[in-house]
Formats: C-alpha cells, sequence, structure tokens
C-alpha cells in the first residue's frame, strides 16, 4: 500500500524582476521524516519555502498536502493545514511575554472571550517542558536570548500539532547542548508522524538528523538521496557543481614578529579575566570555547567597545590605550563582529557606501565623499574578493550571506590594518562561500596580516589556525600548536575547570 505524501510539490517556477529563481522543482514529504533542503545561497531553498508557507505564489507547478491539491495556497491556509516554520530569526513580538505569543499561535480569536492567564501560562510552561526547556512563560521576549527565542518558536510549532514543520537554520544560535536537545524533539516529532523539512548550512547536522535529503543548485532540483547513500565530498560537489577540494586551504606561511601582545587584560563588564595573548605577522590565531566562555567579549574588550580595567596592549611592541573604537582603528586594529546583519554591514546602504564607512577620509575630499572614488575603491573589492553583484551601488540587502560577510571584510580591509579580529567568519553561509572566505583569509596571512579569528565550529579552528586560544570562563585556559591540537584536546581545555589557588 502506497504511503500518502504529506507533501509534494511538482515542476514549481518562480520569476523575480526577470530573474528565475526556481526552474521546476520537485521535492516531496512523507509522514514521520526529516528530509533535508540543501543548496548555496541562492540556489531556490528560501522561494520554495515561500512557496509552501503561502508567503508567496508559484508561476507554475502544483502543490499537494495530505493528498490534497491546494491551487492557492496562502498563509491562513498552510496554517490550516498543518505547516509551521521556524526561522533563524524567530518572528515573535518582543514587548509580550513567552506565554502570550505561545498563546496568538494557539488560542482561537474572540471578541468577547476572557483571558485565563493561569491556564495560559500553564499552556506554555507544559509545551516548553516537553522540548526540555525551563523557560519562565511571564518572561517578556525581549528579555530572552536567540536561543531561547527560538525554543519558543519551536513551542509554538509543537503546540498547534502541525503536521509539517519547516526548519529553516533552527541551530545557528543554539549551544551544543541546545541543539542535542532539539534533535530529541525532532525525534517526537518523528515518532507521531510529523515531516521536518530541515534546512542547514551546518553538514554535520544535516548527516546526523536528516532521512532524505535534496540539493537544489541554480533554482533547479539536483538529486533527492537517502542521506546514508551519500557521502560529504559528495554532497558538496552536487551543490556547488564542482569539486572543492580543500574547504579549509591552509598552506604553511612564514611566521613573522608578533604584531599584536595582550597581557593581563581584564574586564568586569566583559567578564574577562586575565586575559594574555600574542598574534604574529601572517599568523591565523583560532580563538575556541563553549558559548558563554568569553570569545566575543574578549573581541570587544581588544576592539575598544566594552571598558577594561587592566591590562596592556601592544601594538608593533607600542602600547596602546584603546578605550574605544577609534583608538583601535587609528593603531591598525579591524574587527569584523558576529552579527554581521546587526553591527556588519548595513543592509539598506550600497555595497560603495559599506566599503567606505571605516575610512572615509580615503574616499573623500574637502570633508565631501567622493562618489566616483568611493565607487572605484569599492569595485576594487569586489574584484579582489570575487563579491557577486550586478553593480556597487547594489544594496547589501540584495546579496547572499557569503558576499554580505565579504563586504563586512572590505569595509574593515580599506583602513589597511596590522590585525584584523574575525568572530565567526563564515557562521551561516553556504560550503562554497566558507571556502572563498577561507581562501581570502589564508591570502591575507600570506600577505602579512596577523589574524584572530572566533569561531564556534572545531573543523574551522582546526582547519585554519596557526595556534590555537581556548577560553573558559573569561579567560585563556590554554595555547595549542596546530600540530598538537585535536577536536578532543579542544574540548579538554574548554571544559575544563578553574584552577584554584
Amino acid at each position: 500500500m502506497t504511503q500518502t505524501l504529506l507533501l509534494d510539490a511538482a515542476g514549481i517556477a518562480k520569476t523575480y524582476a526577470g530573474v528565475r529563481a526556481l526552474k521546476g522543482v520537485s521535492f516531496d514529504l512523507r509522514p514521520g521524516e526529516v528530509h533535508a533542503l540543501v543548496g548555496e545561497n541562492g540556489a531556490g531553498k528560501s522561494t520554495l519555502i515561500k512557496i509552501i508557507t503561502g508567503a508567496e505564489k508559484p508561476d507554475a507547478g502544483t502543490l499537494r498536502v495530505a493528498g490534497r491539491d491546494v491551487p492557492h495556497m496562502d498563509p491562513a491556509t498552510s496554517h490550516a493545514l498543518g505547516i509551521a516554520a521556524i526561522y533563524q530569526q524567530p518572528a515573535l513580538f518582543p514587548h509580550l511575554t513567552v506565554a502570550e505569543n505561545v498563546a496568538l499561535a494557539l488560542e482561537s480569536a474572540g471578541l468577547w472571550r476572557t483571558v485565563d492567564w493561569r491556564r495560559r501560562r500553564e499552556a506554555a510552561a507544559s509545551l516548553l517542558a516537553r522540548i526540555g526547556s525551563a523557560i519562565d512563560p511571564a518572561r517578556t521576549v525581549d528579555t530572552l536570548s536567540m536561543p531561547e527565542q527560538q525554543i519558543v518558536e519551536i513551542a509554538k510549532a509543537i503546540g498547534v500539532n502541525a503536521r509539517i514543520v519547516v526548519m529553516d537554520e533552527p541551530t545557528a544560535s543554539l549551544t551544543s547542548r541546545e541543539v542535542e536537545r532539539l534533535f530529541q524533539v525532532i525525534g517526537r516529532l518523528r515518532e507521531a508522524q510529523v515531516g521536518v523539512i530541515y534546512i542547514s548550512h551546518r553538514l554535520e547536522e544535516i548527516f546526523a538528523v536528516a532521512d532524505r535529503i535534496t540539493v537544489l543548485r541554480d533554482g533547479l532540483t539536483v538529486e533527492t538521496r537517502a542521506a546514508s547513500e551519500v557521502e560529504r565530498g559528495e554532497l558538496i560537489r552536487l551543490m556547488v557543481g564542482r569539486e572543492i577540494s580543500a574547504v579549509f586551504p591552509k598552506e604553511p606561511i612564514e611566521i613573522g614578529e608578533p604584531v599584536l601582545e595582550v597581557e593581563g587584560l581584564t574586564s568586569a563588564a566583559a567578564g574577562i579575566r586575565d586575559v594574555s595573548l600574542t598574534v604574529h605577522r601572517g599568523e591565523i590565531l583560532g580563538i575556541a570555547g563553549l558559548v558563554g566562555s568569553g570569545r566575543t567579549e574578549l573581541a570587544r574588550t581588544m576592539f575598544g567597545l566594552t571598558p577594561a580595567e587592566a591590562g596592556t596592549i601592544r601594538l608593533n611592541g607600542i602600547p596602546l590605550r584603546v578605550a574605544s573604537p577609534a583608538d583601535a582603528i587609528r593603531a591598525g586594529i579591524a574587527y569584523v563582529p558576529e552579527d554581521r546583519r546587526q553591527h556588519g554591514v548595513i543592509l539598506d546602504m550600497s555595497i560603495a557606501a559599506n566599503t567606505s564607512l571605516a575610512n572615509l577620509d580615503a574616499v573623500s575630499r574637502h570633508g565631501l565623499i567622493d562618489r566616483g572614488r568611493e565607487r572605484a575603491a569599492a569595485q576594487g573589492y569586489v574584484d579582489r574578493l570575487r563579491i557577486k553583484t550586478p553593480s556597487v551601488l547594489a544594496d547589501v540587502g540584495t546579496l547572499s550571506g557569503g558576499n554580505q560577510q565579504k563586504v563586512a571584510l572590505a569595509r574593515w580591509l580599506s583602513t589597511s590594518p596590522a590585525v584584523i579580529i574575525l568572530d565567526e567568519p563564515t557562521q551561516g553561509v553556504d560550503v562554497g562561500s566558507k571556502a572563498e572566505i577561507h581562501a581570502l583569509m589564508q591570502m591575507l596571512a600570506a600577505r602579512g596580516l596577523a589574524i584572530i579569528m572566533i569561531s564556534s565550529e572545531l573543523p574551522e579552528i582546526l582547519g585554519m589556525s596557526d595556534r590555537i586560544a581556548v577560553m573558559h570562563r573569561g579567560t585563556i585556559r590554554g595555547v595549542l600548536d596546530r600540530a598538537e591540537a585535536t577536536q578532543s584536546s579542544i574540548l579538554a581545555l574548554a571544559l575544563a575547570p578553574a584552577t584554584t589557588h
């Protein structure tokens, strides 16, 4: 007996302003399976999901949900059919409580309906408990961390008894423990015969959780395979259309003299205590550690965003006073932050404007920006960093995640820094863009730049670092040479209890 598909999308096509985003994509979902949807940024994943959830209408193709033709999908129809989506950026009301946000998904509206506040809180607490969370339902969403907000979104989807759950980069902001908890929740959804569409750039997650994998490339369905029948290297080739021989193209470079030396750096506001490190000319110093270990806080302190009460910073042997980012920039320190969309680039401004922001003097005359010089400088970075764009005048928000990251990098390279701090440089970008960004890092190191790379991905830390400093509770617990570093040795330091004196 043939099993009825939960979802059957066939021949889906969509064009935006003359650009064919989807060219006849087909995708299906079975009850109780996790079907991963993978591909580079721009492959068509987001467009397909928007059509499935009713946010966009296809130009051609058919949609069937649980054996029923759906000729006119819209958000209300999608919700009624049991389709729920969980996105990387949670769609919650920040000034309402967790219980109120959950209630908006669960409760039907009524003009004269009396609110049972106690029952509402109990319902939210029960759903959160089902996924192992103890978040207080009375907290307002604006007090929650990004991982906590994501957990609330998952609780909402479970609460509405969704039959099809779309998870779009659901682990981007989660700790490893929270990822394990999410996978347990997915296991329970499987048991309940819920179908999960799982989208992630983290290939190790795809192989850990998916039953089948569908690869999209350039708006086309390339292949659908059982996850057990495809290897990582082959999956990368299917996604990018070519072999990527080195996602981590690390090559030996002669390490030069010390560039940045930090001794005893301490900041109560940042939770940093007695940090000492050195990064040399041509070196990539990786900083590893668990979420909350102080990696980003250390970067912000070195860049002058958070004040330090003690310690010294020297650049090329000269002591610095870094009381503000302006002090750091003048000295030759650059910082590409973790959240590129909020702090790394300005999405509504052009590539040209973004690349000149950190060094307006270079494109100005008599106090006025020379737009021709600005565009020429930006075009140089577009060519050098291989930024995919029709024009330097295009808004950064129109670019893929990997190209946005390249613009953020160009912005700081324009200051001609001696040292650059890269916080999660490849977070949320596809495997092809990761390889390109890693190649850029290698090229910059070869030209003598000193690089500090903060990353939560151990393969990236191991693949690109010359030395690795491991943080734990706001301090550095140890530094490993590339030759001796392993995932086990890094985790041993990251989890080590503080030494008592």
